[in-house]
């Protein structure tokens, strides 16, 4: 029998914005995500993409039918409000019930419907078939890096109007190749600090960390939402995060890594951005910690 874990809300909201060239949402073996509360509810809103499930004539949950569970990577499953394991609802029973089939955990999502929604409004849905072509073609949303405060993704979603809007982002930082200096600007309701900087081993982010940690620090010590972004999102913003990480957490490099790859595993720093934030770790620490020669992280 799998074991049986909460998961706080933004671990749910990063798993359903993961993609490869698309959402990760169309792989049949990914995410299997479990409405169990009553029909009714599930019919009128739900997270996407989730599946409600039904009940035997003795009250116990049933399988989807549609689905493997032993071949699914991830099987999270929620109910109204379920806040602890010890609480005897739904969402507990279902778990269980699909515990005995999987062979990864099973997560039960702390708060439910009520908390994620209130936090993630526009993941909510009526639509209960989706055809893959529709899966491949979902929005994708940054990655939630620290819980409602710091955000990582790509050039395109920091141009997406719709995406700042729903995030509340009320500053980002843009790590682009360019002709232009460093600067910080406005633009509507966003302040933006531009770091240009090729994603190239034989580029200089290590100049820039002190003033980006600043930066992050200022924002989301107002309570405000930063997101960080670079052309792909998987090199030159993963790296500043880190080192952002580092600073804030005082994390080491291997924890900030280990942080960064539970929000996003396709993150990749550059071997020589991943050599500047061993000379930030000695900075921040006065000692190496990471022996980043061989990273296993």
């Amino acid at each position: 029998m799998a074991q049986i874990m909460m998961c706080e809300p933004f671990e749910l909201y990063n798993l359903l914005n993961q993609c490869s060239c698309v959402s990760r949402l169309a792989e049949i073996n990914y995410l299997c995500l479990i409405d169990a509360r009553e029909t009714q509810d599930y019919r009128m809103s739900h997270i996407i993409t989730a599946k409600n499930v039904k009940m035997d004539s003795e009250g116990m949950f049933l399988l989807p039918e549609d689905v493997e569970v032993d071949s699914i990577r991830h099987v999270v499953v929620y109910d109204s409000n379920t806040s602890c394991l010890q609480e005897q609802g739904r969402a507990v029973e279902c778990a269980q019930a699909l515990a005995k089939a999987s062979l990864h955990p099973v997560h039960i999502v702390r708060g439910g419907f009520q908390r994620f929604s209130a936090l993630y409004h526009f993941l909510r849905t009526e639509k209960i078939i989706y055809t893959i072509m529709e899966l491949e073609s979902l929005k994708i949303y940054p990655v939630e890096v620290l819980a409602g405060l710091l955000y990582m993704g790509d050039q395109k979603q920091g141009m997406d109007s719709s995406i700042l809007k729903d995030l509340k982002i009320s500053a980002f930082i843009s790590i682009l190749q360019s002709d232009t200096q460093e600067c910080q600007s406005i633009k509507g309701n966003q302040t933006i600090l531009n770091i240009p900087v090729a994603d190239s081993v034989a580029s200089d982010l290590y100049s820039s960390f002190e003033r980006i940690c600043s930066f992050i620090d200022t924002h989301i010590n107002m309570g405000s939402k930063v997101l960080i972004v670079s052309r792909q999102g998987r090199s030159r913003c993963s790296a500043v995060t880190i080192a952002f990480l580092m600073h804030h957490l005082k994390y080491t490099l291997e924890q900030a890594c280990t942080h960064l790859l539970k929000c996003r595993p396709s993150m990749r720093p550059n071997r020589g951005f991943m050599q500047q934030l061993s000379d930030w770790e000695f900075h921040k620490t006065g000692t190496k910690v990471t022996d980043i020669s061989e990273p296993h992280f």
